[in-house]
């Protein structure tokens, strides 16, 4: 028994040898360590000290630019202004070009439309017009044949007898054109009275139209004015053609002619006289 309480008693003084130099060891190990974590909170606070000189520094370094910046929006500030009058100028020239475009097409077809209706006024006077001489020449032309009707077997043989003083031996070497003869130099007829009474649409009997002498040449008043025969008529014509056949007077390259619708091929040169 004595033995076993050595043995319990060593045993314990053992574990309390080999419990001190652990303890020593741990106080040692801290000591240690205190200084390391000293030194990692000496940065960590130096850190936090300089934190707010760091943000001072860059909100230092950034202030120039910042300003620049500034300056920058301040100097593009006029030219956005500038921009943006140039594009209300030029969005309102647009409109008022589109303006004075409307304007104007509806300036044109106004226009338009007044031409229009002269026009058709016009046409429609100048129809009239046409229709009221038609309608005075044909009063005429009865009246006229009228005349003619009425005229004894006496009158008739008489101017059978002035007409065959007219007739020709030869006609094609005896008739002479107007160029052949050096050009037309009597009185021309203006042409809105030569359209209104001569041409082919107007024809007429010579016989039947107011007759004067001038020089021994027999003149003939037909549309307003007198005209008298240049050539002689030809041979081959029938006798009473100035009563039977339907004449016209036409204007032909170089003077005045007149034609007799049964013998188309043939002119005879006229002249015009005022009075």
């Amino acid at each position: 028994m004595r033995k076993i309480g050595l043995i319990g008693t060593s045993a314990l003084f053992l574990l309390a040898g080999m419990a001190a130099p652990a303890g020593a060891r741990q106080e040692k190990q801290q000591e240690k360590t205190k200084p390391a974590q000293q030194q990692q909170a000496k940065p960590e606070k130096q850190q936090q000290a300089q934190a707010p000189k760091q943000q001072q520094q860059q909100q230092q370094a950034q202030a120039p630019k910042q300003q620049q910046q500034r300056q920058q929006q301040q100097a593009q500030a006029p030219k956005q202004q500038q921009q943006q009058r140039q594009q209300q100028d030029s969005a309102a020239k647009q409109q008022q070009q589109r303006q004075q475009q409307q304007a104007t097409g509806q300036q044109d077809q106004q226009r338009q439309q007044r031409q229009q209706q002269n026009n058709s006024a016009r046409q429609q006077q100048q129809q009239q017009a046409k229709g009221q001489q038609d309608q005075q020449r044909q009063q005429r032309q009865q009246q006229d044949n009228r005349s003619a009707r009425q005229r004894s077997p006496e009158q008739v043989r008489v101017q059978q007898v002035a007409w065959q003083g007219d007739r020709a031996h030869s006609w094609q070497s005896e008739h002479r054109t107007w160029q052949q003869r050096g050009g037309y130099d009597g009185y021309r007829v203006p042409d809105d009275r030569f359209r209104g009474y001569y041409g082919q649409n107007h024809g007429f009997r010579i016989d039947i139209l107011p007759v004067m002498y001038v020089g021994g040449q027999r003149r003939f008043q037909y549309g307003g004015y007198w005209f008298g025969l240049i050539d002689p008529w030809p041979e081959y014509w029938s006798d009473d053609w100035y009563d039977s056949d339907d004449l016209y007077v036409d204007y032909y390259g170089d003077g005045y002619y007149l034609y007799n619708r049964s013998h188309p091929g043939d002119r005879i040169a006229i002249s015009f006289y005022v009075d």
